[in-house]
């Protein structure tokens, strides 16, 4: 993991805990008419209470990992249990056990769906890591010696892109290595790209189901088709585009010295980046075509990793042999030195390098929410948010809290409660809680990720000094939204 700065995660906690005050006061304390999920009303119930007090104790534990260097997945998992443990001895007093069985393993179902996916996306980005394409990337623009105006828009282009089918945090770690090499020592040059990546990094995935997690949540439970998703497209680069067109006037168009740096792909990388978007087709047409869940095309695509792994694994003493015979011959000293270093490419190691304190804190999180679901809270925070208010205002609310809550448990949340919404607002709020997390540094995985590698020259601070620009890009992109896709917002799913 990346080492992060102790100060400014003290300002990400005590950022993050407004907003889920208010989630956690809207579920205790809705002055509005309750319907359970389940076939039990708890919401005013000693074990619905307790059941909310270890939600909320569970996510403070979280705000404070670094304080405490305890990591986020473990005090969701527990409460995860525990949570379900109140709800499976409530249900068995009853008579009703079978109930809470059925419900939990939908719920379990759910995210087992979403593991598989997001666990073979984040083996092909490890796989492409691993090959060095995104060093070759990198290598290519600190090699061009562009000015740094270009390399501003360069950078925020490439985050934008390349998000929508990679993770926003590899992204945005990417292209911030770029900007470190070439502007090192530049600290308030760097502050003002890093602002840049990230608004860029968190808005690309914004318009894509692959882009993050929230919007591979939508686009599972079947709330928006593929195709719908890239309706957002224009209201994510506007999202992007207003702040940096601010923020580039403020660049010295100066030109940085020209670094050489020695980068070569790996063998295999092209064709693994082949298979990556050959899985990713796969699961499209499986969602679509055949309305199987996606999940299915990507284990699919995991199976055609590994049988290209077992091909680089066989094949790597010929491969050798032939490179060492052409490398001398050339006289390249350096690539023929490197082939000493070459190892065999091996599937289960990139799978063990995945994130998985992210993903078991998903499972926390997604059973957790679901307990609270069941018990009938969210039915609770549906009818406050939804019928208290007009959905459309709800919606931008919900992606400014996600700036110092989580955007994964309010996405779960909108998503458990299943407002009667059109077409038009179930993409706005996957639009809102995408890229509302840019208004702080803290809002976002990118943005945190950021704070610590470039520490000292990224900080809190920095990136509040442009928060109201880029809550103009956010008011902008939802005015686009509402105007553009207009007729969407009287369909509904």
């Amino acid at each position: 993991m990346l080492t992060r700065c102790r100060s400014q995660f003290r300002l990400r906690h005590s950022a993050r805990w407004p907003g889920f005050a208010v989630l956690a006061g809207l579920l205790l304390f809705s002055p509005f008419a309750q319907a359970a999920a389940g076939p039990l009303d708890l919401t005013y119930s000693l074990s619905g209470f307790i059941a909310v007090l270890l939600f909320i104790a569970a996510y403070a534990l979280v705000m404070a990992e670094e304080q405490l260097h305890m990591r986020k997945s473990k005090p969701v998992l527990v409460a995860a249990g525990l949570i379900w443990t109140v709800i499976g001895w409530v249900y068995v007093q009853e008579g009703l056990p079978e109930t809470a069985e059925a419900a939990f393993k939908h719920t379990l179902l759910e995210y087992t769906e979403l593991l598989l996916f997001l666990l073979v996306a984040m083996t092909y980005v490890n796989a492409m890591e691993e090959r060095r394409v995104f060093d070759k990337l990198r290598a290519w623009m600190v090699e061009k010696g562009f000015s740094y105006r270009k390399l501003f828009w360069i950078t925020g282009i490439l985050a934008f892109m390349i998000s929508a089918i990679a993770n926003n945090l590899t992204t945005a770690m990417l292209m911030c290595a770029v900007i470190l090499k070439v502007a090192e020592g530049d600290k308030r040059y760097i502050s003002l790209a890093c602002v840049n990546i990230v608004v860029a990094s968190n808005a690309g995935g914004a318009f894509s189901p692959f882009g993050d997690i929230t919007t591979l949540m939508v686009w599972q439970a079947k709330l928006v088709e593929f195709q719908e998703f890239f309706e957002l497209l224009g209201p994510s680069l506007v999202n992007y585009l207003v702040p940096a067109l601010v923020m580039s006037l403020f660049i010295k168009n100066r030109k940085p010295a020209s670094l050489e740096e020695h980068t070569w792909l790996k063998r295999g990388a092209r064709r693994i980046v082949f298979l990556f978007l050959l899985t990713v087709s796969i699961s499209v047409l499986c969602h679509t075509v055949l309305h199987l869940p996606p999940a299915l095309g990507m284990m699919t695509g995991l199976g055609f990793l590994q049988f290209f792994g077992y091909y680089l694994r066989r094949s790597l003493p010929r491969s050798l042999a032939r490179k060492r015979t052409r490398y001398s011959q050339r006289g390249d000293w350096r690539k023929l030195e490197a082939l000493g270093s070459v190892v065999p490419f091996d599937v289960f190691t990139r799978i063990a390098r995945s994130e998985w304190d992210t993903l078991l804190f998903f499972y926390g999180v997604v059973v957790c929410v679901g307990g609270l679901g069941f018990m009938g809270y969210l039915a609770l925070l549906s009818e406050t948010l939804y019928t208290g208010w007009d959905p459309t205002w709800a919606n931008v609310v919900l992606g400014v809290v996600s700036a110092v809550v989580d955007n994964i448990p309010v996405m779960f949340a909108v998503i458990s409660m299943d407002p009667e919404m059109s077409m038009g607002n179930w993409l706005l709020i996957t639009l809102t809680a995408g890229v509302g997390g840019s208004l702080l540094s803290v809002g976002s995985a990118a943005g945190v990720a950021l704070m610590g590698q470039a520490r000292g020259n990224y900080t809190f601070g920095g990136h509040l000094r442009w928060a109201p620009v880029i809550a103009l890009g956010y008011v902008a992109s939802v005015l686009m939204h509402l105007w553009l896709n207009a007729e969407s917002f009287n369909v509904f799913h």
